[in-house]
């Protein structure tokens, strides 16, 4: 989803990155997240575990870390200042989605499920809707000219980051994300930028 490196050396990285994912991920999913280590990655994927540490801070960023957020902030921040805030979500993520690949969907059902899987994952999970917050908020505002603390703008964006949590599968059902709830996502930010009509 990110803009592909034009260097070497940014290609180098990111390959070296994309290679301690995948490696993490097929071990995460063949012998259980707790029971998998750095030291067990890092060697699975031919670096040292310096290495593995520059490119994720800790064992649960390699899964919690989303492409898709700063590609989504982008979007929003392209749309025209006239768009009202709700609906320039909806057109960024509406663009962010349509261009995600087979690949990609693969990839991000087999993160979510891990995610919705790990007790810790899907607790740091939600601290990071914080984040979200600030991110969706401080774009909010820039949008309309105003300070990123403004108020109607966290209103804004909390409102929105609770629409998102409200379509994300319970506990009980660790499958992953597929399409169909991308699209239950935008029906719940349309029911947010409607008034939230009963239905």
């Amino acid at each position: 989803m990110t803009a592909p490196p034009t260097s070497l050396r940014e290609r180098k990285k990111a390959k070296t990155r994309a290679a301690i994912r995948e490696h993490a991920m097929r071990m995460f999913e063949e012998q259980g997240y707790a029971q998998t280590t750095v030291d067990q990655i890092a060697e699975a994927a031919e670096v040292s575990p310096s290495t593995f540490f520059r490119y994720f801070p800790t064992k649960e960023d390699v899964v919690l870390v989303d492409d898709v957020d700063a590609v989504l902030i982008e979007g929003i921040r392209a749309q025209p200042a006239e768009v009202p805030p709700v609906e320039a979500i909806l057109r960024a993520m509406r663009a962010v989605f349509a261009d995600m690949s087979p690949e990609t969907w693969e990839f991000e059902r087999r993160r979510q499920r891990l995610v919705l899987g790990v007790p810790e994952l899907r607790a740091r999970m939600l601290q990071q809707m914080t984040d979200a917050i600030d991110l969706v908020a401080g774009v909010i505002a820039e949008r309309a000219g105003l300070p990123a603390d403004n108020f109607s703008a966290r209103v804004t964006a909390g409102a929105a980051v609770g629409a998102m949590l409200s379509v994300l599968p319970s506990g009980g059902q660790v499958d992953g994300v597929t399409p169909a709830d991308y699209q239950r996502l935008e029906t719940a930010l349309t029911l947010l930028q409607n008034g939230l009509p009963l239905s």
